[in-house]
């Protein structure tokens, strides 16, 4: 039962005792609240939405032509552009300089003059030479380095190390790749990574999807497409007489399954591509098992136990044929190089004891 009776608090006391108890409430209040304000502002600010996922790879970007005040190293420089981007116009059948190769561009292997993210870029070039190669087996500077695509790619023949022309690529290769430390590999540079398959490449699957996803630009024979002035191609010859020769790069099942598969068709790109892993395979076996120039290459490859699994000309340092190291499956050869490797390993530090 409430109390009827009970009298409000404090009703016994004095004015000025209940004025003193008031003051005292007031006081512990105003403490209270500017302890909280000094708390809140110590706390870290709520943030007001999700922090954003961490960057990926900062991938290499080259410095920009415009960037060079000195008036004729800037020629120089677009004029090793204009030979990367129109080789053929310059040095093709029908050039305009002198006509020492088979009509393609630098650019159609290295896409956007050289700098393309893992199209084949120039990125890491000047850093990375000189070096040892182990296809020749020597050091290799930037000259011969060039001059090797100038005659297994472009089919042709070597350039004038003192000539205008090989300065001027070498000047733009060099430039491009400036801000790349000496020793260091650009972000994105050469070819992207891509798996092997655990079959062989089938160049019969591969001629259904050059049909259906590149014969619109290359062409039905594989011959391309000529621009209109009929010295330079918009879409280069994958084989037959004006395509890369069988001691290019390209020629490697390895590297040009790479190429496709994050560049082409138009559109693709690393981080976008169109074609499956076993497509760019596939298509890849077929392009390469097409009929093409022949560059005699005796001195290649000293030490044949360096040979990449995937190059198609044999002495090899194992037991696989030629047709294995050409169309795969590469997984085994790769398994193989990796016991020989270990054995060797292990042989040397036994007698290093």
């Amino acid at each position: 039962m409430m109390n009827t009776d009970a009298r409000p608090p404090f009703s016994g006391l004095r004015l000025v005792e209940r004025l003193l108890i008031l003051s005292v409430v007031m006081t512990a209040g105003c403490a209270l609240g500017l302890w909280l304000l000094v708390s809140a502002a110590r706390r870290p600010a709520v943030p007001q939405s999700l922090p954003l996922a961490a960057a990926g790879p900062a991938f290499w970007t080259p410095p920009s032509l415009e960037s060079v005040s000195d008036p004729a190293l800037q020629a120089q420089l677009r004029y090793g552009r204009d030979l990367i981007v129109q080789t053929a116009a310059y040095l093709g059948p029908q050039g305009s300089v002198m006509r020492t190769s088979n009509g393609m561009n630098c650019q159609n292997c290295h896409l956007d003059a050289g700098t393309r993210v893992f199209g084949n870029n120039y990125g890491s070039v000047a850093a990375q030479y000189p070096k040892y190669r182990a296809r020749s087996g020597t050091i290799e500077d930037l000259n011969k380095r060039i001059n090797d695509c100038m005659e297994r790619s472009l089919n042709g023949r070597a350039l004038d190390t003192l000539g205008p022309e090989l300065k001027a690529i070498k000047a733009y290769i060099a430039f491009i790749g400036s801000n790349v430390p000496k020793g260091a590999k650009a972000e994105g540079s050469g070819l992207k990574a891509l798996a092997y398959l655990d079959r062989a490449a089938d160049p019969e699957a591969g001629a259904g999807l050059y049909v259906e996803k590149c014969q619109v630009c290359h062409q039905a024979d594989g011959s391309g497409q000529l621009a209109a002035d009929g010295k330079t191609y918009v879409y280069p010859p994958l084989w037959g007489p004006h395509s890369y020769n069988d001691g290019a790069g390209l020629y490697r099942l390895g590297n040009f399954a790479r190429y496709i598969k994050y560049n082409m068709p138009l559109g693709a790109t690393h981080d976008s591509p169109i074609l499956s892993d076993a497509e760019a395979w596939d298509i890849a076996a077929y392009v390469n098992t097409r009929p093409r120039p022949h560059k005699a290459t005796p001195h290649d490859w000293p030490d044949v136990a360096q040979k990449p699994v995937d190059h198609p000309f044999g002495p090899y340092a194992d037991a696989f044929s030629e047709q294995q190291h050409k169309l795969g499956p590469f997984k085994p050869i790769v398994e193989a190089q990796q016991q020989r490797t270990a054995v060797q390993a292990s042989s040397a530090s036994i007698q290093a004891k």
